[in-house]
């Protein structure tokens, strides 16, 4: 006889609601946000960008998301009871994992937001992306709790836990560990992976338009010259 072992999902997109529930269903993608996050923004950000203050903003994530998994292996709180219907009864609750992600990235957003760093958000627009970051923070702590993955007091744990683990990576970061980033940039890692910081510019966005504009205006001379004297 063959023995057939219960089969389990991966929890990663593993989202469901009640047929024809449309507020259900808008809460089932806002409860992706963090999986939008972190392939969408940090991957995209390594292969584009590769700022030293997003990797170690993405590796904050991912020390908090251990912690998580770390607190709910030894606490091994269940989740409600709806959890039969979602089959999520073989996973633990608390503390929730994507309140303490979005909380996580909102206190870290907003506080590199506020003090200016990298100079990406203007004045006019800095209150609409903080505003931006949490409403989708709170969307997602309803949203675990309108679809039946946690309790409140999960999701409030989480976002406790993540505002808490935010503040002080950002600190930890920004006050103790920012002066070894020249030496990252210069290291063997940072000069094969072109990774740089420009958290000491003021305007990014204006810096590398500058700059773009005068390197092709540089090599169109460049080339009126060869051509002038070819």
């Amino acid at each position: 006889m063959t023995t057939h072992h219960p089969l389990k999902a991966v929890t990663l997109t593993h989202v469901r609601y009640q047929r024809g529930d449309q507020l259900g269903h808008f809460l089932a993608w806002v409860s992706l946000v963090p999986v939008f996050i972190s392939l969408g923004g940090f991957v995209s950000h390594f292969i584009f960008r590769r700022e030293l203050q997003g990797m170690f903003f993405a590796l904050g994530l991912l020390i908090s998301q251990f912690i998580n998994e770390l607190i709910k292996t030894s606490v091994q709180q269940a989740r409600p009871e709806t959890c039969a219907l979602l089959e999520m009864c073989d996973s633990h609750g608390w503390p929730s994992s994507h309140s303490q992600y979005m909380l996580f990235f909102a206190v870290y957003f907003s506080l590199l937001t506020c003090k200016g760093i990298g100079g990406i958000w203007k004045i006019r627009t800095k209150w609409i992306a903080l505003f931006l970051h949490w409403s989708l923070a709170v969307l997602t702590m309803y949203s675990r709790v309108y679809l039946g993955y946690h309790t409140v007091a999960q999701v409030f744990a989480g976002a406790t836990l993540g505002i808490f683990l935010g503040g002080i990576w950002f600190w930890l970061v920004n006050y103790k560990l920012f002066c070894y980033f020249p030496l990252i940039e210069e290291s063997a890692f940072g000069r094969f992976f072109y990774v740089k910081d420009t958290s000491h510019i003021s305007d990014v966005l204006k810096f590398e338009y500058e700059n773009a504009r005068a390197a092709r205006k540089g090599m169109a001379a460049r080339k009126a010259m060869a051509s002038k004297s070819s």
